[in-house]
């Protein structure tokens, strides 16, 4: 990538609109070098630019049309035309690093957000595991890679990390998440509830979700991976962040079906001072 910043490109610096501040993303940020900010800002925020497509754009052909010129951005950026003041933002910081990103993490995000878009619902565990890798995973690889982590096991690292933190924030989520007609559980869970997706999003059985969600709650809690001496801090910080939200998601008893459960700035801040 190779591009002068353009004059909107400020705007994705950091703290942007993908770090705003008391964000778990923000003290991520604040506390890797400085020298990485803008970098690893730019980069939450190319995941937060496709992601909006899902909650912006109610007609799912105009949606697939809006991703797709994602996409096309992502391939002029790399070839040093970025029209998008995001992108120019973040070409400018991979040249002030000397770095290069491969295609394949931005584009396993944006390949996630279409399964999203066509309301393809994951069919069991395996099929959702793998659809939070290609989420925060993706994103937590790109962060190890602009850190100068690329040995395969870092990398894999990174990536089961990050399926892990978009886990448990689907946890959170999931009253949010039934309400705009996104998967929570995977199909198989549902069938064996004597349920569908749609059923469980109605008035009539949405009571249950906190009871659906305890398996996966449970098994998040005993799946938690261990700190990884080779993550970059900033990642390291979003993983002890969401341990920290996992455990008060379970000691509400996951009441999320009408209520977003989180922590406080303070103890975000916190966690990242302790986290060294």
């Amino acid at each position: 990538m190779s591009s002068a910043a353009g004059p909107g490109s400020a705007e994705w610096r950091y703290p942007n609109r993908a770090t705003p501040p008391g964000s778990s993303f923000y003290y991520a940020v604040r506390f890797a070098p400085q020298s990485h900010r803008d970098l690893l800002a730019a980069l939450m925020g190319w995941r937060h630019e496709v992601r909006a497509i899902l909650d912006d754009v109610s007609d799912p052909g105009v949606a697939r049309l809006k991703l797709d010129w994602w996409r096309d951005e992502l391939r002029r950026t790399q070839d040093g035309a970025p029209r998008h003041p995001l992108s120019q933002a973040l070409a400018a910081a991979l040249d002030a690093h000397g770095a290069r990103l491969p295609d394949a993490p931005f584009l396993a995000l944006a390949d996630q957000v279409e399964q999203e878009i066509r309301r393809l619902r994951p069919a069991d565990a395996a099929a959702l595991r793998a659809a939070d890798e290609q989420d925060l995973g993706a994103l937590f690889e790109l962060i190890a890679r602009a850190n100068g982590s690329g040995g395969d096991a870092a990398l894999a690292a990174a990536r089961s990390h990050g399926g892990w933190c978009a886990a448990v924030r689907r946890v959170r989520d999931a009253g949010l998440l039934l309400r705009r007609d996104r998967s929570v559980l995977p199909q198989d869970t549902l069938a064996d509830a004597g349920l569908t997706h749609e059923a469980l999003a109605s008035a009539e059985h949405r009571g249950r979700l906190p009871t659906l969600l305890e398996p996966l709650a449970e098994a998040l809690h005993r799946a938690l991976p261990a700190p990884s001496a080779p993550l970059p801090r900033a990642l390291r910080i979003l993983y002890r962040i969401h341990a920290a939200l996992l455990d008060e998601l379970r000691r509400s008893h996951l009441a999320v079906v009408d209520q977003r459960i989180g922590l406080t700035p303070w103890r975000k801040l916190w966690i990242s001072l302790r986290t060294r």
